[in-house]
C-alpha cells in the first residue's frame, strides 16, 4: 500500500453572547479535530529539555528530512479529515515547540487556509506541548491561556499544561475550547491515576469558573486523556456523563463514550483498540435550537487507509506510526485523529 478563568469571570458578559459584528463565513458545517501527532520534534538539541533522542546523533537519529516528512504527513491528514472544508480547529499534542507548528501552517499548502496558532512552551520534561490551530476567517480569537496542572502530592512534578482558547465562531457565537494531554499510565494504571485526577481537577475548576457566570456557555474539550471515557479520572474527577439523552449534573457529555460503544478506537495497545483521544462537549452544544450545535452522530474516528497498516502481531490493522520501538518506521502517528462537526442552523 502507498503511504501517501483563574482569570474567569470575564469583564464583560457580552463576551459570551452571540456576536454579529464579524461578517459570517458560511460553510455547511464547522469541523474540529484532535490529533496526537506522536513526537513532532525538530532535530535541534534544546538544552532546557530532554529531547536529545530526537536529534541526528540521538537514539532516534532524527533529521531535518524526517521532520519535514512528518510535517507533510500531518498536513495531508488535516486536509483529509476536513474533506471539502478544512477543519476550523485542529487540537494537537506531542508537538515540541512553536517552530514545528509554524512550519506546518506556513511551509505546507495549509498556508492558503491562514491558520493561526495558539501555543506556548510547557514545563514538561521532554518538552512536548499541546497546541491549537484555528482558521482566522472562521474564528475570531479573543483570549488564550495555559493552565498548569498542580499535583497535590508532589509540587515539583511537571506535565503538559491545559490550553484554553475563547472566541467567536463564524461570527455567530462564543465557544470555549480546552486542549489536553493528561499524564500517561507509565508505571501502571493505579500508580498513575493520581496524575490524571490532578489534570481532571484542574480542568474541572476552569470549566466550573466559566459556568458560574455563563451557565449556558458552549464548551468544547478535546485531547489525549491517556484513559478511557469510563475511567475514574473522567467520571469521578471531571464528572463527565456518557449519555447525551439524560440530564447531566456537570453539564459535560463524553461524545467519545458513544464512539467507543459503537466499536471505534483511536489507539491500539496489545491488539485492543482504546478510545483515549476524546471529545467532550457541554450540553448546550447539543441543543439543536441553537445557531450552532452538534450531536453524537457528528463525531468519529478518522480511519483513512494511509494512516493504517496491517497488525501482524494481532489481527486487523493498527496506526501507521513514525517509530516501531527505536526503529524509524516512516508513518504518521501511533494515534488516529478524532473529529466533531458543528452544524449551522440557517
Amino acid at each position: 500500500m502507498v503511504r501517501f478563568l483563574l482569570i474567569f469571570p470575564f469583564l464583560f458578559i457580552a463576551f459570551n453572547l452571540p456576536v454579529n459584528a464579524q461578517e459570517e463565513v458560511s460553510p455547511k458545517r464547522y469541523r474540529a479535530m484532535f490529533y496526537n501527532v506522536e513526537n513532532l520534534f525538530d532535530p535541534f538539541d534544546d538544552s532546557l529539555t530532554n529531547d536529545e533522542e530526537f536529534t541526528p546523533r540521538g537514539t532516534r537519529h532524527w533529521t531535518w528530512k524526517r521532520m519535514n516528512d512528518k510535517i507533510n504527513g500531518i498536513y495531508k491528514t488535516i486536509v483529509a479529515v476536513g474533506e471539502w472544508e478544512p477543519p476550523i480547529f485542529v487540537g494537537m499534542c506531542e508537538v515540541e515547540n512553536g517552530f514545528v507548528l509554524y512550519r506546518l501552517v506556513h511551509e505546507t499548502p495549509l498556508l492558503k487556509f491562514d491558520y493561526g496558532i495558539v501555543h506556548r512552551e510547557s514545563p514538561d520534561a521532554r518538552g512536548i506541548d499541546v497546541g491549537l490551530l484555528y482558521r482566522k476567517e472562521l474564528f475570531r480569537l479573543q483570549e488564550s491561556r495555559f493552565f498548569r496542572v498542580i499535583f497535590p502530592d508532589d509540587s515539583r512534578r511537571r506535565t503538559r499544561e491545559i490550553l484554553y482558547a475563547r472566541g467567536v465562531i463564524g461570527g455567530i457565537d462564543t465557544i470555549h475550547i480546552f486542549v489536553n494531554h493528561w499524564p500517561s499510565k507509565f508505571g501502571g494504571e493505579l500508580e498513575s491515576n493520581a496524575g490524571r485526577f490532578a489534570a481532571a481537577n484542574t480542568l474541572k475548576q476552569k470549566v466550573d469558573s466559566i459556568k458560574i457566570f455563563y451557565p449556558d456557555a458552549r464548551i468544547l474539550i478535546m485531547g489525549d486523556f491517556n484513559d478511557e471515557p469510563e475511567s475514574t479520572p473522567l467520571v469521578d474527577g471531571l464528572k463527565v456523563c456518557s449519555n447525551a439523552k439524560d440530564k447531566c449534573p456537570s453539564g459535560l457529555v463524553s461524545i467519545s463514550s458513544m464512539l467507543k460503544s459503537r466499536g471505534q478506537g483511536s489507539y491500539k495497545y496489545k491488539g485492543v483498540w482504546g478510545m483515549i483521544d476524546q471529545i467532550i462537549v457541554s450540553e448546550s452544544l447539543l441543543d439543536k435550537r441553537r445557531k450552532i450545535f452538534t450531536s453524537p452522530e457528528k463525531t468519529s474516528v478518522f480511519r483513512a487507509d494511509f494512516l493504517l497498516e496491517p497488525d501482524e502481531a494481532f489481527v486487523g490493522d493498527k496506526p501507521f506510526r513514525t517509530y516501531a520501538g527505536f526503529k524509524y518506521h516512516g508513518g504518521f502517528s501511533d494515534h488516529l485523529p478524532v473529529y466533531i462537526d458543528f452544524v449551522i442552523n440557517k
